[in-house]
């Protein structure tokens, strides 16, 4: 499932509760980002195994373009999550 970029500003912007989970490389979230945690999608699984998010909180995952994303997000859901979303396109949409 897809959020779209207008859809995650939108939230952000009301408060709501989104925890947003950064898949890309250290070094590209540290020259950008738009907040939340950096986990490299290499390092997923074992982020996963922690077990640190409620099942029924709201993630959005991100990176360049939304294909680690996907892939962390079917990562997410095959890991017990409910409510994960990819951000469509992924910070280059957002930043358009």
């Amino acid at each position: 499932m897809d959020i779209l970029p207008a859809e995650l500003k939108q939230a952000l912007t009301a408060g709501k509760p989104v925890t947003l989970i950064d898949v890309r490389e250290e070094l590209e979230f540290n020259t950008f980002n738009i907040g939340g945690i950096n986990v490299p999608l290499g390092r997923l699984p074992s982020f996963l195994e922690d077990g640190d998010f409620d099942t029924d909180a709201e993630i959005v995952v991100i990176c360049q373009r939304g294909l680690r994303s996907e892939t962390a997000r079917r990562q997410f859901v095959a890991a017990g999550y409910l409510n994960v979303k990819n951000l469509k396109g992924g910070l280059l949409s957002y930043n358009r």
